[in-house]
């Protein structure tokens, strides 16, 4: 559910709007599966759907999204310190960030800016 909530906010923030086709495009799965999965996010309230018009994220779904956007981010900037290639880190994010503990992800949030300071490519020196 995460990786549709990330791929619905993306596509608002760009367009505007997020519709079922543009959702199956990008996640590069079936119409059937997405229309599926969009309507237990409606009965779950994390967003509103109206079959043929679009759909939005509820208030407080934004937020979710944008937190999952926001770890992703960490995850990239996090591997990409340690010499990972970008696209390789975008990746490898999406399979970290759903299975960290959430005090892992503060630690790391904390950890981030101090080796950022430090050296941004300190990894790269013990290579």
């Amino acid at each position: 559910m995460e990786g549709y909530l990330d791929v619905i906010h993306e596509l608002i923030q760009q367009k505007g709007y997020a519709t079922t086709a543009d959702i199956s495009n990008q996640l590069n799965v079936s119409s059937p599966s997405v229309t599926k999965m969009v309507k237990k996010l409606d009965e779950n309230h994390y967003l509103n759907y109206e079959k043929y018009r679009g759909l939005n994220l509820t208030w407080a779904r934004i937020n979710i999204a944008q937190n999952i956007r926001e770890k992703h981010r960490l995850f990239v900037e996090f591997l990409k310190m340690m010499g990972v290639e970008e696209d390789v880190a975008h990746l490898d994010a999406e399979g970290i960030e759903r299975h960290l503990h959430p005090q892992t992800i503060k630690s790391l949030e904390t950890l981030l800016p101090v080796l950022k300071k430090i050296k941004p490519n300190i990894i790269n020196e013990f290579r």
